[in-house]
């Protein structure tokens, strides 16, 4: 792979070619520097152990440095000025070309670093380009109003960026996350310090190479990488900034909304999920099969929005499972890089002992292993990260497999008699992120889906995304909607200006 070395401030910050391991930087107010401590983490690749990059461990006078260049490039630049739009959007539209011309080599890093199959990783991409540019749309067209009110007044409506926002995204769609976050911020004015997950940093750092090469002004965009329990919490907790954007597990979403509350930052969460796919006996089950496969195991179920909770009429039960079951088999493990590969290894060691902990767990409370639930065998699968694709029948809604969030390729089946059951059944979870129908009725479609508490939902198909639509959850799977025109309104504030046109004076204290 021909990977980019960054130098530091002090040295030549040009990006260039080299064969190897790459030695990354962060991109603070304009220029590539290292850690104050001088502090790195390895990044490898979790399909076969190799050493890809290294790359800083931010420290907390790390995160005071990015803050610090996002908050003058805010209070002192005209990046977020109402006649800077229209350059704010050419900036958007340049970059999503940019990220189109680096398009193969940026879905090849996420494949690398992250795992997943090459042909996921080249739809995140385009999707990413695609985010930027509508959102390059949405920067020329922040409106307020003008209000009708008593008194001989000017009354209006106007919206104004938030100001510094950080930015915290997970490790499951490295790049696309990025993207979600950085162009409504953008596009609605603010500055902004981006902190990818310490296990996936490398194509945000490359963006930020991109971003460098146009003419963001310096400090609008900074990147940090490392830990969250650093550098994750020094922007959570940063008296500077306006307003924090975080994906990730929910657990990390409520420390953040601790830490903002002590400064009453505006917060946007996107959390967790336990996903309802509903299937009834009248649905297509052949298509709905293969959309249920792909709603528990794309990107390897390391989704939020994963489908891994399947509800299942109990008249096609046995037939429906078996058919899923079939795909699941057939389901091409190996190096995402590797022809044909469907499912990639799992982010980390760690992670994948987690989800085999989970595995465990469900054999324990004595729900069955249809399929699935061990390590594949073979020198290809020797070192990397992969967990077969797993599939539980016998599941009682009280399990732990059929509550907790397990972000890996576990399905886990639920049989139902009666619409009014499988609307229960689907609610009944703390979480509100994501749900599915599938039914020829498509009266039923429509009533069962407005019944179930969940932000995200499809009828007949699961999954698709859209960035010209909001996402975002109920109940504990977070707070606020990013993408559409509600994505930038996360970003925005609203302020009202009232204009006395009446010379008269007010003659309030005089008799």
């Amino acid at each position: 792979m021909d990977t980019l070395e960054i130098g530091t401030a002090a040295a030549d910050s040009t990006p260039r070619p080299q064969s190897g391991p790459a030695s990354y930087a962060m991109l603070i107010n304009g220029e590539w520097v290292g850690a104050s401590d001088g502090g790195t983490r390895t990044i490898t690749d979790p399909g076969n152990g190799d050493v890809l990059a290294t790359v800083p461990e931010a420290t907390a006078e790390d995160v005071d440095r990015a803050v610090a260049a996002a908050r003058k490039a805010f209070d002192e630049g005209t990046w977020k000025a109402d006649d800077n739009a229209q350059n704010r959007a050419k900036l958007l539209l340049a970059l999503a070309a940019s990220i189109r011309e680096n398009a193969a080599r940026l879905a090849e890093l996420d494949t690398r670093n992250n795992g997943k199959p090459l042909a996921e990783a080249e739809a995140d991409v385009s999707d990413s380009a695609a985010c930027f540019e509508y959102y390059a749309g949405l920067a020329t067209k922040v409106m307020g109003e003008t209000v009708p009110v008593p008194m001989n007044m000017l009354s209006m409506v106007v919206r104004e960026p938030v100001g510094v926002a950080a930015q915290i995204i997970p490790w499951n769609y490295p790049l696309m996350m990025a993207a979600w976050k950085l162009a409504p911020a953008l596009a609605a004015g603010c500055t902004v310090v981006l902190k990818p997950s310490e296990l996936t940093p490398l194509s945000a750092l490359e963006l930020g190479r991109l971003i460098t090469s146009l003419d963001f002004p310096p400090g609008v965009v900074n990147i940090v990488t490392g830990a969250g329990e650093v550098a994750g919490a020094a922007l959570s907790a940063h008296p500077d900034v306006d307003k924090i954007a975080f994906t990730g597990g929910t657990d990390t979403g409520s420390l953040i909304m601790q830490a903002a509350a002590r400064n009453i930052k505006r917060v946007t969460l996107e959390l967790g999920g336990k996903n309802p796919v509903v299937v009834f006996a009248d649905a297509d089950l052949t298509n709905a099969a293969e959309w249920v496969a792909f709603a528990a195991f794309a990107n390897q179920g390391e989704v939020c929005s994963a489908g891994s909770r399947l509800l299942v009429e109990r008249s096609v039960h046995d037939e429906f499972v078996g058919r899923v079951a079939d795909i699941a088999r057939s389901i091409k493990l190996g190096h995402g890089l590797a022809a044909d590969v469907r499912m990639g290894p799992l982010v980390s060691a760690e992670h994948r002992e987690k989800v085999e902990s989970y595995i465990e767990i469900g054999k324990a409370e004595g729900a069955t292993l249809l399929t699935g639930g061990k390590r594949p065998e073979g020198e290809t699968f020797a070192q990397g990260n992969f967990v077969e694709p797993t599939i539980f029948t016998d599941v009682t809604p009280d399990m732990k497999i059929a509550r907790e969030e397990i972000f890996g390729p576990v399905l886990a089946v639920i049989p139902f008699d009666t619409e009014e059951e499988a609307v229960r059944l689907a609610n009944d979870t703390e979480y509100g992120l994501a749900a599915g129908v599938f039914t020829r009725d498509i009266s039923r479609g429509h009533r069962v889906i407005r019944q179930i508490r969940a932000g995200i939902t499809w009828i007949n198909n699961y999954h698709p995304t859209f960035n010209e639509l909001p996402w975002g959850g109920y109940k504990k799977s977070g707070i606020g909607r990013e993408l559409g025109k509600y994505g930038i309104d996360a970003y925005l504030e609203t302020k009202q200006i009232n204009v006395y046109l009446d010379e008269a004076p007010l003659g309030w204290y005089v008799s």
